[in-house]
This record gives structure tokens, C-alpha cells and sequence, in this order.
């Protein structure tokens, strides 16, 4: 009862978790189930992936609702990612997010959307097209993050000129660079995602080592 002292509960082996929500202005706000994104360096995330591997259906449809009630109760309209804590079948609302996501594309990849079309169709008042029921997650998808750091020196950030750039053909690339971009002082690190989906987890992981070791970039560290 002393407003000088904060208690907070220890996790001893904590995940990150996110939900992704849509909300429109007709009222209908949907979870299209969650991601896990633990794997960080330095509060940043490195790998995500969808769904969260240790996340049960009970938790996943908690936590869903639960992100639903804090759309709802903001009167939230849009893609936005409300954000978790969890401890084996427990969770703690961290934050939410009011946009998409760097790791947006895993959740794409395992429902088939485009949750930026979506976006703009909501902003333009149009009714999200689909209902609770109607998401099914298919297979697995990770994600990785590209970034412009020197491992060697404590993951400092590396600048220059990309003197060139090769991204792998069979996998989702989002890319902010290629041959002849400049790294600057003045942007995150982050030079690129690389997204594998495949119809389970150790596929989509076997599919993205394929594809990061068919990446080349020459002219920073990374």
C-alpha cells in the first residue's frame, strides 16, 4: 500500500509475444493470432516467427481476446499489434503498438493476406472482409532481420557504400538496399528482412538458413 515502492514480478524464462489485431470502423475487431518475437539483441528484435511455437490454443484465444478488449477499449480502427509478456499459460499486457509491424510479414505468410491492403481498405472505411472464424493458420513462418552491425565489435553499427548486393530468389525479401545504396549514420541498422514460410517449423527454419547463406553483401559489416 506505499505509492513509493514498485513491485514487479520476476519471469524466469519470459516470451515476447505479439498479437496482431484489425479493426474497422463498422465495429468488427479480429486477432489473427500471435508472434513470437524473444530472440533480441539489445531490446531489438533479431528473429520472429508465427505462430509462437510455445504458445497452446488456449493461451493463443486468451490472449487474442484480451488484445481485442484493448482495441476495443481505445476504439481503436486499423492494424495494430498489442504486445505480451507470457510465462508458460500466463501473459501480461506490455503495450500496444498503433501500426504495423517490422515482423508483419510472418503473420502474412501464414494466413495468405496483405495486411497492408488491408490497412488502407480500413482507413478508407471499408469493412474488413472476413470474420474470427474464417482465419486458419497455415503451416510456419520466421523471419529474419538484417542488420548493417559489426558482430566483431559488439554489433557497433557498419556504414558505406553497398559495393554489392545478392538476395536469395526462393523466399520473401523486403529490402530498404541494394548494389549501390549507401549505409548512413543516419537510419536504424536494419538493411532487410528475410522470410521463410514452409508447412512447419523446422521446414520454414531449414528454409531460412538456405536463404541467409545465399545472401551476399559486400561493403559494410553485417
Amino acid at each position: 500500500g506505499d505509492d513509493q515502492i514498485l513491485l514487479e514480478r520476476y519471469l524466469r524464462a519470459p516470451k515476447h509475444i505479439e498479437v496482431q489485431i484489425l479493426a474497422d470502423s463498422q465495429g468488427q475487431v479480429l486477432y489473427l493470432f500471435e508472434r513470437d518475437c524473444s530472440v533480441q539483441r539489445r531490446h531489438q528484435k533479431v528473429i520472429e516467427e508465427a505462430p509462437a511455437p510455445t504458445v497452446e490454443a488456449s493461451l493463443r484465444a486468451s490472449m487474442g481476446e484480451a488484445a481485442i478488449r484493448v482495441a476495443r477499449a481505445v476504439d481503436y480502427v486499423g492494424a495494430g499489434t498489442v504486445e505480451f509478456i507470457t510465462e508458460g499459460d500466463e501473459f501480461y499486457f506490455m503495450e500496444m503498438n498503433t501500426r504495423l509491424q517490422v515482423e508483419h510479414p510472418v503473420t502474412e505468410a501464414i494466413l495468405g493476406l496483405d495486411l497492408v491492403e488491408l490497412q488502407l481498405r480500413i482507413a478508407s472505411g471499408e469493412a474488413i472482409p472476413f470474420c474470427q472464424d474464417d482465419l486458419k493458420i497455415n503451416g510456419h513462418a520466421v523471419e529474419a532481420r538484417v542488420y548493417a552491425e559489426n558482430a566483431k565489435r559488439d554489433f557497433l553499427p557498419s556504414t558505406g557504400l553497398l559495393e554489392r548486393v545478392r538476395w536469395p530468389q526462393a523466399v520473401r525479401v523486403d529490402a530498404g538496399v541494394e548494389t549501390g545504396s549507401e549505409v548512413s549514420v543516419h537510419y536504424d541498422p536494419m538493411m532487410a528482412k528475410i522470410i521463410a514460410h514452409g508447412g512447419d517449423r523446422k521446414t520454414a527454419i531449414v528454409s531460412l538458413r538456405e536463404a541467409l547463406k545465399q545472401t551476399e553483401i559486400v561493403g559494410v559489416e553485417h
